[in-house]
């Protein structure tokens, strides 16, 4: 008979004792730090989430402008508003053209582009978001465009 079985033949019970106490810790220490961790993780995403969710809902004032001598010219703009890219087109007869609209969510853009008739001419776009650094563009001749894009 080995030195592990009693005398019925089973395994004989597991140590006892300190060095036993010890042994049995460990598995406690792992199961806290996967704890934590999963802890953190959560966090994380829930701080993210929270941020996604505020910027969702803000919004934005887009300044649209187009400049110059030139006479019916096409000007086409776009604007994120309710989760989607609004488009729309106007013909400005003469220049200055100016619109003002608010944007909402996160991709708070705005983009212009102007296009000049064929009586040509000089025309300047120009798109701001908020209080931001207008972007321009200059289109100049027959048939000419200009395109602006603001974030």
């Amino acid at each position: 008979m080995s030195e592990s079985r009693n005398r019925q033949g089973w395994d004989a019970p597991p140590p006892q004792g300190p060095a036993a106490q010890r042994g049995m810790r460990w598995p406690w220490v792992v199961l806290v730090v996967a704890l934590l961790l999963a802890g953190g993780c959560v966090g994380a995403v829930g701080l993210v989430v929270s941020e996604v969710s505020d910027e969702v809902w803000l919004t934005a004032k887009v300044r649209y402008e187009v400049t110059g001598d030139a006479k019916n010219v096409t000007v086409a703009y776009s604007v994120w508003t309710d989760g989607d890219i609004v488009m729309d087109q106007e013909t400005a007869t003469s220049l200055p053209w100016r619109k003002e609209v608010e944007a909402e969510g996160r991709g708070r853009s705005g983009t212009v582009v102007v296009t000049l008739g064929a009586g040509g001419g000089r025309a300047t776009c120009s798109v701001s978001v908020d209080d931001g650094t207008p972007r321009t563009a200059t289109a100049s001749g027959a048939f000419a465009t200009a395109a602006c894009i603001a974030s």
